[in-house]
């Protein structure tokens, strides 16, 4: 396996929402909530202070369009109050302070906006990494595609297709299921491409609007934690079979990993006012699970220098602070301090799923990297699933 990548294309979200002004809002939609007292601490301990959304925090938190009135409307509703004995004056009173409750957004009014700006902000990211990378969009022979919080069908792929516009023979491969690690499977995806041609050029876009699953009504603490961690963020990169002259990264070995009986850990569950993040605390030690493993298949790979080898830098997909932790607490003994510096940094910024290992390596190789230091990129996800990519620095 040999894949070269070029610098990825970042777009983070326009809209700054800083934590004060969500902790302001939950306070006061929730102010009797068990956790109410703590969630200034709460907050702090996540370490952002401010993230970029597609769109912003007002959207989140508007009512719906709806009312207070049964859906049959307000002949049904009139009817059968005036069966009960009211009178005229008093169903004309009662139907009006219906339709005078706010509403949750439905799915439609809370999805539709959102995959409008994750199809623009994937456009953007791809046009992006193909200047980037010297190419246009008739040189792409296959587009990966990722984006797990606005569902659509036709998907991105399709609509990337025709909004660049791409060649008609392009394979287009989309995968709406990927979440956290959108960004190592779909590279190790396209690594395998290439590898079975060499001259394929992969286009690789992820659109994330995690901030579809800012939930205002949920009171539960795991809600209050996921408003606190999510960005949306945009990203691409183009991944080749021969070595071009913007080459950054060349990727060696790819390594999944899945844990059985953990598929309920961490998942999106699609109810009647949109989509829901629901968390687990057991989640971040399942990970670690994963991470140990991990360990072992890179002591494996490199058995004969056990000693001396260890990754330049790690660029792993930082679900939480806790998981950081882990990932520290587990490395291998030797191995120096701060190889996680620039997932730390991204992390700062908020939780970007899928995007984030493609943020965290534009943050990598910005600061500079030597010719031939090792880079090792990893991410789990929601199932719980793990990927992971060996590779160097070019």
């Amino acid at each position: 396996m040999a894949a070269y990548l070029c610098p990825p294309a970042v777009i983070h979200g326009e809209h700054a929402v800083e934590t004060s002004r969500i902790v302001a809002e939950v306070r006061d939609r929730h102010p009797h909530a068990a956790w109410a007292p703590r969630i200034d601490g709460i907050a702090a301990s996540t370490g952002i202070e401010t993230r970029g959304w597609m769109l912003p925090l007002e959207t989140a938190v508007a009512p719906g369009n709806g009312s207070g009135l049964p859906p049959a409307g307000r002949g049904p509703a009139r009817e059968a109050l005036a069966r009960d004995g009211f009178t005229d004056p008093d169903v004309d009173r009662v139907l009006a302070a219906l339709e005078a409750i706010p509403t949750p957004q439905t799915i439609q009014e809370r999805t539709a906006p959102a995959w409008a700006a994750v199809q623009a902000y994937g456009e953007r990211a791809a046009r992006g990494a193909l200047q980037i990378a010297g190419l246009d969009a008739a040189d792409v022979d296959c587009l990966i595609t990722s984006n797990s919080t606005t569902p659509a069908l036709p998907g991105l792929d399709v609509s990337l297709a025709n909004r660049l516009p791409l060649r008609d023979d392009v394979m287009l491969l989309p995968a709406t299921q990927w979440a956290c690690i959108a960004g190592t499977r779909s590279l190790a995806l396209a690594a395998d491409l290439v590898a079975a041609d060499p001259d394929r050029v992969v286009l690789v876009v992820i659109s994330e609007a995690l901030s579809t699953t800012y939930q205002p009504a949920d009171d539960t603490l795991e809600s209050l934690i996921v408003r606190l961690l999510f960005a949306d963020t945009a990203v691409a990169a183009v991944v080749t079979g021969r070595q071009r002259p913007g080459s950054v990264l060349r990727l060696d070995a790819a390594w999944h990993h899945t844990l059985p009986g953990t598929q309920d850990l961490h998942r999106l569950e699609t109810r009647a006012d949109g989509t829901h993040f629901v968390m687990d605390r057991r989640g971040p030690r399942a990970v670690q699970q994963t991470v140990t493993a991990m360990w072992e298949w890179l002591r494996d790979r490199y058995q004969d220098d056990p000693d001396s080898w260890h990754p330049d830098v790690l660029l792993a997909h930082p679900g939480g602070t806790r998981v950081l932790e882990y990932m520290e607490q587990t490395m291998p003994a030797g191995w120096p301090a701060g190889l996680l510096d620039h997932s730390r940094d991204s992390y700062t910024g908020g939780n970007r799923g899928g995007a984030a290992v493609f943020d965290i390596m534009r943050r990598a190789h910005d600061a500079g990297q030597a010719p031939g230091n090792r880079a090792v990129l990893y991410a789990a996800a929601p199932g719980l699933t793990a990927t992971a990519l060996d590779g160097e620095w070019l």
